[in-house]
């Protein structure tokens, strides 16, 4: 926001004091509340020095404190057109009574009023400047709009009052300057009472003036500075954590809540029985942080130690109460997942696969166990292909989905895969395939790892294509907001996978391989027409492959890749669509591995920021259109006995060297280099169009030169369709 030097400044504060406001609505509450006000202010023409001002809040109340307000608004200009000048005097240059009229709206006699001249020619005018009004006096005006602009989904309503807010409003603090506003909001009117803490203070807290609110507060074992607050919550935690010999494991989402649930925090050092530990530290953790609130104790290692840290909104002058109230609140959860733990672990986690035959994953894509088959099948044949024993990649696809069959996951939904792990280490299977059951859900939410072992990677990505292939053929594809089967997600996270493991997959291949897996009934419309059951198989991995092409959009946007860059490398993995003769689907790419699409990407990105490049993009846009409108056959080499100008015979001899000098380096995939040989070719380029006519009146002539630049055009395109850089 702006902030002008401006004098006749004084801070203003607005508390609103509530019942305790909804945890995760808080902050949001907070801000636009804060951005509200200051809106509202600039709305009304009153300048705002904000500093470093922010959203005050904490459990029970919202503030505003601005250092520095204009005490009053600016002049006031205004300017009322009246009537013309015909309609205003009569023939003796005496006003009429339309003039008159208008002289008496405005306050002042006719002749006080100027004239003005328009399209229709002059008229009356009345302008005048007023003083700005005091900004104590549009005060509620800008609380009403504040209020009134704040997202509350579900207002609370209370005693016998039309309006609602987050939480009954039980007092309003409004200070300008030294002085008390006289503001009303939702049925309470404006003082200088604040209150403190709930237990900890005992009747009101006077702000003698907004500098001293946090100070006032403070005093009164309230911090309404969430940035102090959260310090000390961090500082409490992680003190109480080093006295029981640990660290404290403090997850961001979990510190924000504890923040909006305290005005004085207070650490807590508690501890469970150690037989609990034999329980995956995964279930212990998401039971404290989720359920709890708490924050867990980690050993050098990072394992779960036995010891948690509670965060009390209070100091307690007996904090062993506290300490047994949280432990007796957690120990029957952990019970439960031990118990649970305990029986699944009786029953082994290839028992439980039994149960997935009878589990419908989708009414046309069969059950989880026949999903679990082509993932199975899918992850075998991907394996060689990437350097991963196949076997084990096998052997972990067909346990990848059993703990969905656990009282482990049936409670925790939270640890599928992570509750695989566990039992498959207990059940003996090798380190590779308990790591991979757990691996296969990565990326698990945006900005999450991949899978970091080969066969976690090969499982990811078997897992997703059959996600995608099945959810196309059975006509799952995302409609606006709707997305159950996340197909999104998972063709990001396969893109992801595949692109940033480094694996050379041929994705149409393994697209293809994903549909051959599908039950036939998905086809059934085609018929027993072969031609057209392969044409349909055909269109849904088209359609899957540019699902994922266009989720890379967002993916490579976000890694700063400009949308022409974007669209140089996506031209050339685009698949052609089908042919009205032959009536058959042809995909033949240019690019074919998402892993060289993304090192063409990174290539066309360096080839950008050369001197050379948007001269070379335009060119080769001219070269296209050219060869676009050839009306005669293009010979596949040009002749070089019918290169007679100079300037084409040097354009020749250069793309012949082009050839030369990118042949190694295209094979290999070094886009960078290929490129960069390219941009030498800049000189004669320019030297060719300048002094050559393409289409010459011989059809000799421009048949070769067309032959030339096609021959130019196939290379300067052989990483991306580079005109799509030219402006």
């Amino acid at each position: 926001m702006s902030e002008p030097r401006v004098t006749g400044l004084a801070p203003l504060l607005i508390e609103l004091g509530t019942e305790e406001l909804p945890v995760k609505a808080l902050p949001g509450l907070a801000q636009a509340f804060f951005d509200g006000v200051v809106a509202a202010l600039g709305k009304r023409g009153v300048a705002v020095q904000a500093g470093d001002a922010k959203p005050l809040y904490s459990p029970r109340r919202l503030a505003v404190l601005l250092p520095g307000v204009a005490t009053e608004q600016p002049e006031q200009a205004s300017e009322v057109l009246g009537p013309y000048l015909n309609i205003a005097l009569d023939a003796e240059g005496r006003p009429t009574r339309a003039l008159e009229g208008f002289a008496a709206k405005a306050g002042v006699d006719w002749t006080a009023l100027q004239t003005t001249t328009d399209a229709k020619g002059e008229r009356f005018v009345h302008r005048a400047v007023t003083p700005g009004a005091r900004t104590a006096d549009l005060l509620q005006g800008v609380l009403d709009d504040a209020l009134a602009g704040m997202p509350i989904p579900k207002p609370m309503r209370w005693g016998a009052h039309a309006y609602g807010f987050a939480r009954p409003l039980h007092w309003l603090v409004a200070l300008f300057g030294d002085e008390v506003v006289a503001l009303e909001a939702l049925g309470i009117r404006a003082g200088r009472a604040s209150r403190g803490h709930r237990f900890l203070h005992g009747g009101d807290v006077p702000i003698t003036a907004p500098a001293a609110y946090v100070e006032a507060l403070r005093a009164a074992h309230v911090l309404v500075d969430p940035d102090e607050r959260r310090a000390r919550v961090i500082a409490e935690v992680e003190a109480a954590a080093r006295a029981a010999g640990g660290s404290a494991r403090i997850d961001e989402d979990n510190l924000q809540q504890v923040n909006c649930l305290n005005e004085w925090p207070v650490a807590v050092a508690c501890a469970f029985e150690r037989e609990f530990l034999a329980v995956p530290q995964e279930a212990l953790v998401a039971t404290m942080e989720t359920n709890q609130k708490f924050f867990p104790v980690l050993d050098a290692g990072g394992r779960l130690t036995e010891h948690f840290i509670g965060i009390a909104n209070i100091a307690s002058r007996d904090p062993s109460e506290i300490r047994k109230g949280y432990e007796r609140v957690i120990r029957p959860r952990f019970a439960d997942a031990k118990f649970f733990f305990d029986e699944d672990l009786k029953q082994g986690l290839a028992a439980m696969g039994d149960g997935l035959k009878t589990v419908t994953y989708q009414a046309r894509l069969g059950s989880v166990a026949d999903k679990v088959a082509r993932v199975a099948a899918l992850a075998e044949a991907i394996a060689p292909q990437v350097g991963v024993d196949a076997a084990l990649a096998r052997r972990a696809a067909m346990l990848a989905k059993n703990d969905l069959q656990s009282r482990m996951v049936n409670e925790f939904p939270e640890l599928q895969g992570i509750a695989g792990r566990h039992y498959a280490t207990h059940a003996g299977e090798p380190a590779e395939v308990a790591l991979a059951i757990d691996e296969a859900y990565q990326p698990r939410f945006a900005g999450d790892d991949i899978a970091l072992s080969g066969v976690g990677k090969v499982l990811a990505i078997a897992e997703r294509l059959d996600t995608l292939a099945g959810g196309f053929a059975a006509g799952l594809k995302p409609t606006g907001n709707k997305d159950p089967f996340a197909l999104r997600r998972n063709a990001l996270g396969l893109a992801r996978t595949i692109i940033e493991s480094g694996f050379e997959l041929h994705f149409p291949n393994v697209l293809d391989e994903a549909i051959s897996l599908l039950p036939g009934n998905l086809f059934e419309a085609c018929g027993c027409d072969e031609l057209a059951v392969s044409l349909q198989k055909r269109l849904t991995r088209n359609d899957v492959l540019e699902f994922v092409l266009e989720r890379l959009r967002g993916y490579y946007a976000d890694r700063g890749v400009s949308v022409r860059e974007f669209n140089s490398v996506l031209e050339k993995m685009i698949p052609t669509p089908a042919g009205p003769a032959t009536n058959v689907v042809v995909a033949t790419p240019a690019c074919n591995s998402l892993y060289d699409f993304d090192r063409r990407v990174d290539a066309i990105g360096t080839f950008a920021q050369l001197p050379e490049a948007a001269a070379l993009a335009a060119a080769n846009k001219r070269i296209g259109n050219i060869l676009k409108k050839a009306d005669i056959a293009i010979p596949g080499m040009e002749d070089t006995e019918l290169l007679v100008e100079p300037a084409e015979r040097a354009l020749a001899e250069a793309v012949e060297a082009a050839y030369d000098d990118t042949g190694h380096a295209l094979s290999h995939g070094d886009y960078v280099d290929v490129l960069a040989h390219l941009a030498r070719l800049r000189p004669q380029v320019d030297a060719f169009f300048d002094a050559v006519m393409v289409n010459a009146e011989d059809p000799a002539l421009r048949a070769n030169r067309l032959a030339l630049l096609k021959r130019l055009a196939d290379r300067l395109g052989s990483v991306a369709a580079i005109e799509h850089l030219s402006t």
